[in-house]
């Protein structure tokens, strides 16, 4: 079995690197933007003064770093190529996650608030298996440049990981003659509504609490009378783009829905799978940099009269890291594959527990090498002058959001155990 990588996208790898050293680097070292990635970054981003939200000029040097990679032909990688995209695969995608995360802090990739000079555009994709064309059209053009953009609706304040208890709900109710759904309810960790232009609401339409169908997903236009924007929420990692978004007699049509009524975890499931294996295989390169620093450290670091990397303590609990790393990378690889061969539907049914497997270890795998660095490194790996405490802090959230650890480990034994998946027929 040939695991090797297509010589295409190692070629495409050399590409990217190339335009990250002639635009992108040039822009993050001009007119000290490097504030935002040296020791002062969460300062130099975060406007605590303005609800924690993230600092204007820091967004705009974000997309100026988007701008240059979307006519160098980079930003659309993943969309579709009617919409000047390139088909991006998941293989591919994760691979260049991986790449990204490698490198370390840079303005070429930075998961704290989903920036990447090859974007992800996770909603395309949910666009294109479950929007109408209407809806394609309308949304798609303006995404790149960030003039459409959708934040997800799912989580509330007392239902967070077990979405089919949500209390959203919305009942059909006729206005000025347009058949339509009245939305009542709140949702949190509602990110980027600040610069949003929709939000995938998702609502019980029907059934009863607990059932997975009777959800629909709608996207309601930012604007909609009735949608309001509440507080933000501070997080270990600033700046904070997670709000509350309360509705309250929020009237929209039925064209704001997307998919098929009563069928919204689905359309919730394509996007979380997705995401799931690209911020797995971003928290591998996360990893990958934090084990590479610490044995750069301890072959410089000659305390005693002899490099700290002669001591089995600083080699071993690195040898532990770098073995699990090497083996979540072939897992996250042959998954990736796996899921270019089918619809995303049927990742859904038939996989999802293998993109569970990557996720909640990557996650695990980053936050023990950032905080094994730290260790390696000593007081100045504790500070804010190396980057660990910040991968630490950002990483640390994704065993919580895209579905915890524990949500992760469920769906996997359930896969396992015959409830759910391919073996359930082996039980029934």
């Amino acid at each position: 079995m040939d695991i090797s990588l297509p010589l295409d996208l190692l070629a495409y790898l050399d590409e990217l690197d190339r335009f990250i050293e002639a635009e992108i680097k040039p822009l993050e070292e001009a007119d000290d933007n490097i504030r935002f990635f040296d020791h002062r970054r969460e300062w130099a981003r975060t406007d605590f003064e303005n609800g924690g939200l993230p600092r204007d000029d820091w967004e705009a040097l974000l997309r100026e770093a988007r701008r240059r990679a979307d006519v160098a032909g980079h930003l659309r990688f993943t969309m579709p190529s009617q919409y000047g995209g390139k088909d991006g695969s998941q293989l591919w995608m994760a691979v260049i996650r991986e790449r990204f995360a490698a490198k370390g802090l840079g303005l070429h990739n930075d998961l704290q608030n989903e920036h990447s000079i090859v974007g992800n555009f996770p909603y395309v994709q949910m666009l294109m298996q479950h929007g109408t064309q209407a809806q394609r059209d309308a949304m798609i053009p303006g995404m790149p440049d960030g003039s459409n953009r959708i934040c997800f609706g799912l989580t509330e304040p007392d239902h967070g990981s077990d979405a089919t208890f949500m209390e959203t709900t919305a009942r059909r109710e006729r206005r000025d003659g347009i058949d339509g759904w009245v939305i009542e309810g709140t949702k949190m960790w509602t990110t980027g509504v600040h610069v949003g232009s929709h939000c995938a609401t998702f609502a019980r339409t029907s059934g009863q609490p607990g059932d997975a169908k009777g959800i629909t997903c709608f996207l309601v236009p930012i604007s909609t009378p009735g949608l309001e924007i509440g507080e933000y929420l501070w997080t270990f990692n600033m700046p904070t783009d997670h709000p509350y978004v309360h509705f309250t007699d929020c009237w929209v049509p039925d064209e704001t829905i997307l998919g098929q009524a009563d069928n919204g975890l689905m359309v919730a499931q394509c996007f979380v799978n997705q995401n799931r294996l690209r911020q797995a295989a971003a928290s591998l390169g996360a990893a990958q940099f934090c084990i590479d620093e610490s044995v750069k450290w301890a072959r410089s670091r000659k305390p005693f009269g002899k490099a700290l990397a002669a001591n089995q303590a600083i080699q071993f609990p690195l040898v532990e890291l770098q073995t699990q790393a090497e083996m979540l990378r072939l897992l996250i690889y042959k998954t990736g594959a796996e899921m270019d061969t089918m619809s995303l539907d049927e990742v859904e049914r038939t996989m999802s527990d293998k993109v569970s497997m990557c996720n909640y270890w990557g996650n695990r795998l980053c936050t023990e090498a950032a905080d094994r660095a730290m260790q390696v490194h000593g007081a100045i790996g504790y500070s804010r002058h190396k980057p660990f405490e910040h991968i630490y802090r950002h990483h640390r959230r994704y065993r919580i959001t895209e579905g915890s650890e524990e949500i992760q480990m469920r769906k996997i034994g359930a896969f396992m155990f015959g409830y759910r998946g391919p073996r359930k027929r082996m039980f029934d």
